[in-house]
């Protein structure tokens, strides 16, 4: 299949009418079949209050999309015979030993009954039992207490790990799914099986090979002129999702660039701490569309991309916040695979490979149409408006 370029237009304006709403201060879209770029526009700004363009360069926090990352990670260490998928988390951080879970009703963080340890699949598919502080439910409300989210101001990966295992889990491990903090955890246990801090692992091993040169944990020095600032339609806390409040304005600055952690980042975090512009991050998606790029196999790569839940992510009881949607929709190591694209009421491929972050940041995978897209933007929290399923309609819409 191959695209109408008139109707690959109307991804233009309905990029315009977000800003033109003040729904996004400015996004892009870059579009790739094949290994060609097919489609590229930026519009609107990155810094409304600078009046600065939102352009082809712009670094931006990818949040999430660094799951991804972390995930191919932690699969090129397991590929090397260095552990199991199996093995318990408990085998590399000491603090997960011993593990208590909430009972089925807990109304308080200190109801709990002993159960297993996660193990590394564990995590990689959000079926820990651990959690996100903007989740419902007991142990996101304690988690929130104690400011447990891995952000870039949080001082050191390891200290904030320890303090994560801490508290019991949500549920016991492997009975339901979960959006959480797991994938920062596997960032801890890149870092002591490698030996090596995880952005360095990144650098030598997937970030370094790939040419993905201005991502980092950390805003480059040669790019902070080119950092966008972050927005939100809420009052209060952009992460606040249990007690969302639309604003006025609806385009609320909630991290300058000037003056923001990602300047500086104490923390490497593994779940959402890297920022990078959009080209960077083509890269990545064409490596796991092309097989791997050899910095891993493309044996591990198809393992990766593949359901790994008995169902998709709805049947599995969530209640948590998700990327993605969940009816029709599995979960692989790093990210959601489509399985049947009538349940996720979205024009898809069956076998599309795809997540997003906190920003309203977005990318998928198609190996049936040989595409990779990615779309930017700093608009937090990713929940706000329908971007995601409007723009895949708009590229499948665009084909003939």
């Amino acid at each position: 299949m191959s695209f109408d370029s008139n109707k690959l237009g109307r991804i233009g304006d309905w990029m315009q009418s977000y800003v033109d709403r003040n729904r996004f201060a400015g996004c892009s879209v870059l579009v790739a079949q094949g290994g060609d770029e097919v489609y590229f526009n930026a519009t609107g700004l990155r810094d409304v209050e600078s009046g600065k363009p939102f352009e082809r360069d712009t670094v931006a926090r990818i949040y999430s999309m660094t799951k991804p990352i972390t995930s191919v990670a932690i699969m090129m260490l397991a590929e090397r015979g260095l552990f199991h998928l199996d093995a318990p988390v408990s085998d590399f951080i000491p603090a997960f030993r011993d593990m208590q879970c909430l009972i089925p009703g807990a109304t308080s963080i200190d109801q709990t009954e002993a159960c297993q340890t996660p193990t590394l699949h564990h995590l990689l598919t959000h079926t820990s039992g651990l959690s996100y502080p903007f989740n419902p439910g007991v142990l996101a409300k304690e988690m929130d207490a104690q400011d447990i989210l891995f952000r870039a101001d949080q001082g050191s990966l390891a200290a904030m790990t320890d303090r994560a295992a801490a508290l019991p889990l949500a549920f016991a491990p492997g009975t339901r799914w979960e959006y959480s903090v797991a994938i920062d955890v596997l960032g801890r246990v890149v870092e002591i099986v490698s030996g090596k801090s995880l952005e360095q692992f990144f650098i030598d091993e997937i970030l370094g090979p790939l040419g993905m040169d201005e991502t980092r944990f950390s805003v480059p020095q040669g790019a902070r002129d080119r950092f966008a600032a972050l927005y939100t339609p809420l009052a209060g806390s952009a992460y606040a999702l249990n007690e969302a409040k639309p604003s006025e304005p609806t385009l609320r600055c909630v991290d300058r660039p000037e003056k923001s952690p990602f300047l500086n980042a104490e923390m490497h975090s593994g779940g959402g701490g890297l920022v990078g512009t959009i080209d960077d991050y083509l890269k990545f998606t064409e490596m796991l569309r092309t097989g791997g790029a050899g910095i891993i196999s493309p044996k591990t790569l198809a393992f990766m991309m593949r359901n790994h839940l008995p169902g998709d992510i709805a049947s599995m009881g969530p209640a948590s916040f998700a990327e993605q949607p969940m009816e029709g929709m599995g979960f692989g190591l790093g990210g959601a695979v489509v399985l049947n694209p009538g349940r996720v009421r979205v024009p898809s491929s069956v076998g599309d490979f795809s997540w997003g972050g906190m920003a309203s940041t977005f990318f998928w995978v198609d190996p049936v149409l040989a595409l990779s897209v990615v779309f930017f933007t700093q608009l937090a929290p990713s929940s706000s408006y329908p971007a995601r399923p409007q723009l895949k309609a708009l590229i499948h819409g665009a084909m003939t």
